[in-house]
């Protein structure tokens, strides 16, 4: 485990040390998704590349409330090691055990039951319903192995270590790549074969994490004994904490979901067009989404330890590199999407309409750049419910609505539906900037 300076020395190097983990994680898991496209892509059709782009927005949609969760036991560890109270740190692992453990299993079963329904209220185009199925089951079927990975990447986090998850997804992306090429590429099993990789190279990945986990247990910060899991209230203060923030992120990939099955609307490369667009926004928000992730950690441990001030000026420095990113980025999906979008396909209609959607949401990485540094920073302060009622007003009052009448509209484009998403995020971030500014005044009231 590496050596947690978050609470002492300069604030920007140890950010950074532990936001570059983060950053290459996020690469990582963007590929471990994004091979799926586009290996389908090159040996599969059209309809394939749409049944593994909704397919895999209905898995996410499950998967965040395992990562919101985890998210949740991350600033809750951080508080605790911050603090230096070791039993209770204990009792958060342990109680994270036994709550993932059901989620799990309930999600499984609730997936592989309704695959269909989920592919269907979506909009999957009838020609890419059979592989979406098939894709989503085979895929749910390895939710054990995502919940395993997700928990133990999230004490990792807590403990001020980035660089372990990375190790994990690692593995599994190797994995995924080799499985893509041998199940797609030679077996010729389209989706299906997408999804058979996804989930043996999480299977892999969970038993490595679990392996190294107890080769290092005498370095952990805290040591699990029986009374650990009889601790009354550890799963009530999980659900707290991350119960907000797995609804925030369930509620933006049900948006995703609503705003995929409105566009799927205008048919089938208008359906993979948003399918590559939103795996490229997994590249291509990188550095925000790190630096959201390395902030909840970071933020927590300080004020754990009664350092808010020290926390603030991590969030600063954190904004000012990924606003410099999320410019870079805009310049490029402005200019350059139909370069971005022929990564994922050589269709030339799909990277026509995939340019034109992208040109439209470009603006987008200029507000998300500054509130996922935001989001990141409320986390850490254990300001969930913030997070969730902020995100439910974004989603539902503005960007599913604005979408639903651009969509309406005479003549209208996958361009003018797209203007949606900047504006969306343009509104998250006055909301989120009035909130920061009024949490800083109380701070500083309280300080006196």
């Amino acid at each position: 485990m590496e050596e947690n300076s978050f609470l002492e020395g300069k604030i920007l190097p140890s950010l950074i040390k532990f936001a570059i983990p983060l950053m290459l994680s996020l690469v990582l898991q963007a590929l471990y998704s994004g091979v799926d496209l586009m290996v389908v892509g090159k040996f599969g059709s059209t309809a394939s590349i749409s049944a593994v782009s909704t397919g895999g927005q209905v898995m996410q949609s499950a998967t965040v409330i395992i990562t919101g969760l985890t998210m949740g036991v991350t600033v809750l560890l951080g508080q605790a090691i911050g603090a230096g109270k070791q039993e209770e740190t204990a009792a958060i692992v342990a109680g994270q055990i036994r709550l993932l453990i059901v989620v799990s299993l309930f999600l499984t079963g609730l997936l592989v039951y309704f695959a269909e329904d989920a592919a269907r209220l979506v909009h999957v185009p009838e020609k890419a319903l059979p592989e979406a199925v098939s894709y989503i089951r085979i895929c749910a079927s390895g939710m054990i192995f995502i919940t395993a990975y997700n928990a133990v990447s999230g004490i990792f986090r807590g403990m001020g270590d980035s660089r372990s998850p990375f190790l994990f997804v690692l593995i599994a992306c190797i994995i995924n790549i080799i499985l893509d090429l041998i199940f797609v590429g030679i077996f010729h099993l389209s989706a299906a074969g997408a999804a058979m990789a996804t989930v043996s190279a999480q299977g892999c990945s969970f038993l490595f994490a679990l392996l190294y986990m107890t080769a290092i247990k005498d370095r952990l910060p805290f040591r699990m004994t029986k009374d650990s899991f009889r601790q009354k209230g550890s799963i009530r203060r999980i659900l707290a904490m991350g119960v907000p923030i797995a609804a925030q992120d369930f509620q933006v990939n049900i948006s995703f979901l609503i705003i995929t099955a409105i566009i799927n609307t205008l048919g089938l490369v208008e359906s993979a067009s948003v399918g590559i667009a939103e795996k490229l926004f997994i590249f291509l928000a990188l550095v925000p989404m790190s630096f959201m992730s390395a902030l909840s950690a970071f933020v927590a441990q300080n004020v754990g330890a009664g350092k808010t001030e020290r926390a603030t000026k991590a969030f600063f420095a954190a904004v000012r590199i990924s606003f410099s990113c999320g410019f870079l980025v805009f310049l490029l999906t402005f200019l350059q999407g139909d370069l971005l979008a022929s990564i994922f396909t050589s269709d030339p209609q799909v990277i026509a309409s995939t340019q034109l959607y992208l040109k439209s949401c470009s603006f987008e990485y200029l507000f998300t750049a500054v509130n996922f540094c935001l989001l990141g920073y409320f986390n850490g302060r254990g300001k969930t419910r913030f997070v969730l009622i902020q995100g439910i007003l974004t989603v539902f009052a503005v960007r599913i609505p604005l979408s639903y009448c651009l969509r309406m509209m005479p003549g209208t484009s996958l361009m003018l539906i797209g203007v949606a998403v900047p504006l969306s995020a343009l509104f998250e971030l006055l909301v989120c900037a009035w909130y920061f500014r009024r949490l800083q005044k109380n701070t500083s009231s309280c300080e006196i």
